[in-house]
């Protein structure tokens, strides 16, 4: 039975971690967390999209800026799609707008990697808790 009941907490804390890289802040909502949700993927979209809308989808380089293109996958799997279609070069960015925008998709990826380890870990709260257990503060 504790095998089983491990098996469950292991899968439901994958899904939370696969879900809230997937679509940022839907691990929360999975969990019941729907304000904490929707101010999750508001901040963290709205930080890529004004990243993107600096440095034009450009600053997403997965050849020459693999350091920064690490960062930036972590908002979402569509950064890879987004990142192959950068990959021949078409659309070069130099200057500042490329380093302000590659900071501002990177931050938002590494939020999300902060937000994605908090879904895991209030998850794994959520499911250690035993029922009729009330916390007692002092």
């Amino acid at each position: 039975m504790a095998t089983s009941q491990r098996q469950n907490q292991l899968s439901l804390l994958l899904t939370v971690a696969l879900l809230s890289w997937c679509v940022p802040g839907a691990g929360y909502f999975l969990l019941k967390e729907k304000k904490r949700a929707i101010i999750i993927c508001a901040t963290i979209t709205l930080t890529f999209c004004i990243g993107i809308y600096i440095g034009s989808i450009g600053v997403i380089d997965p050849v020459d800026a693999k350091g920064w293109y690490a960062a930036q996958i972590l908002n979402s799997p569509a950064v890879a799609i987004l990142g192959h279609l950068t990959r021949g070069g078409a659309y070069a960015v130099y200057g500042k707008p490329n380093e302000i925008g590659q900071i501002y998709t990177s931050i938002a990826g590494l939020l999300n990697l902060l937000c994605i380890i908090n879904a895991i870990y209030l998850a794994h709260l959520q499911s250690t808790e035993t029922p009729g257990e009330e916390n007692v503060s002092s």
